[in-house]
């Protein structure tokens, strides 16, 4: 019989007196110290953030905490009116609509620039690389992540605010410029307005802070619980929901009924 492969985890550990979290006590290091940013980065990376990390990783998070009405929300309205004891269930659907057209857009954009930067210090023709970008997502007919935004035009705003705050913390490098590039060169391929937008600024953000692309999605699935959960506060206080059953049910049914 082979040997089982032993079970492993360096994350955390309790003992009757102390929680310990990636080396550090949670009641002495940790709580009153830590914010919910820095707590987020001492998972996602292993370490403490520098002082300029704490302050561009909690800005990239705060983005994504809040978005209105979009169908992650309404999912989670909807589900919490049919399932009211159990508020994580709301939660959880509508995190399950972070993909590639809400929120999850970032790590497509973190991918693209990652892949065609593997070496960030790297002497590299950033013109060059954004032609490159453009052409091969054009090419397939695909969307260029990162770029374009359906009621932001001619300008995300979003997007230059975390962009001067990389400035300002230091984290304006390739990965940034790149994004940036590759937002020109797609306004002079089509031809018409495409403008960074939040999850381009935040993927290219994402990569001058060393994460890799597949845990880039994380951030905005840790900002958004967040924001889901003060949506099912509202829907508690004001609910809308069964207001929005009803409708939809009644639009999409006035042709079987003839009104």
């Amino acid at each position: 019989m082979p040997k089982r492969k032993s079970i492993r985890t360096d994350i955390a550990w309790s003992a009757v007196d102390r929680i310990t979290v990636k080396g550090h006590d949670l009641c002495t290091d940790i709580l009153g110290k830590l914010s919910l940013g820095d707590m987020a980065f001492l998972e996602m990376t292993d370490r403490l953030p520098t002082p300029r990390e704490s302050v561009m990783f909690n800005a990239i998070a705060v983005t994504l905490v809040e978005h209105g009405l979009t169908p992650s929300s309404i999912a989670a309205r909807m589900t919490y009116t049919g399932a009211p004891e159990a508020m994580q269930a709301a939660v959880a659907a509508g995190l399950c609509g972070l993909g590639s057209v809400f929120v999850g857009s970032m790590e497509t954009a973190a991918r693209m620039l990652q892949e065609a930067l593997p070496d960030p210090k790297a002497d590299a023709d950033l013109d060059k690389l954004a032609a490159e970008i453009v052409e091969r997502f054009r090419s397939r007919k695909q969307i260029v992540p990162g770029i374009g935004h359906t009621l932001h035009k001619p300008v995300d705003p979003r997007a230059p605010r975390l962009f001067q705050i990389a400035a300002e913390q230091g984290y304006d490098g390739p990965y940034v410029k790149l994004m940036q590039k590759v937002g020109e060169q797609a306004e002079k391929v089509y031809g018409k307005s495409l403008p960074v937008n939040a999850t381009g600024a935040i993927g290219a953000i994402a990569s001058e802070l060393q994460l890799p692309w597949k845990i880039v999605r994380g951030i905005g699935v840790l900002a958004r619980a967040i924001g889901l959960v003060g949506h099912i506060l509202e829907e508690m206080k004001n609910p809308m929901a069964y207001e929005i059953k009803q409708r939809a049910e009644e639009e999409a049914t006035a042709h079987l009924r003839g009104s």
